[in-house]
């Protein structure tokens, strides 16, 4: 029987994700890129919701869990499930993080630090254009 709890992959060319993503989605997503702090959407967000995939719609985040780090960019200290992500190690720009994907299609959302508020101790620091964000009200089409 197969684990209902893991999410189906989804695996596209670079061409068909291109062909589906604004050029800025595109290269937070699926280029490992970074919006600049303070610039980005959500960083400031206050409504109740869920936070997805941009790519391919995987719930992530729950505003529950959102919380202000004053980085600039839209933290959380816990995402829906354990497998609804996965960690990664990046040596880029010369120092060592962990990368969080999307485990669902492997998007780039953006690094894990063990600096955020209680329950967890994490902050998951993420780039706001990786997210979009379903409320209450109704699709925020961001």
């Amino acid at each position: 029987m197969a684990d209902e709890t893991l999410p189906e992959k989804i695996v596209k060319t670079e061409t068909e994700w291109q062909s589906c993503l604004t050029p800025e989605q595109f290269r937070i997503a699926r280029q490992a890129g970074t919006e600049r702090a303070f610039t980005g959407p959500y960083w400031d967000e206050k409504r109740d919701g869920l936070y997805s995939c941009v790519a391919c719609g995987a719930p992530l985040f729950r505003s529950e869990a959102k919380f202000d780090s004053g980085t600039g960019w839209p933290s959380f200290f816990a995402p829906v499930s354990a497998d609804a992500i996965s960690s990664h190690e990046d040596v880029s720009h010369g120092m060592r993080r962990v990368e969080i994907r999307c485990a669902r299609c492997e998007s780039h959302l953006g690094h894990v630090f063990p600096d955020g508020p209680r329950p967890t101790g994490l902050r998951f620091c993420m780039n706001g254009t990786a997210l979009a964000l379903a409320t209450d009200a109704g699709e925020d089409g961001q």
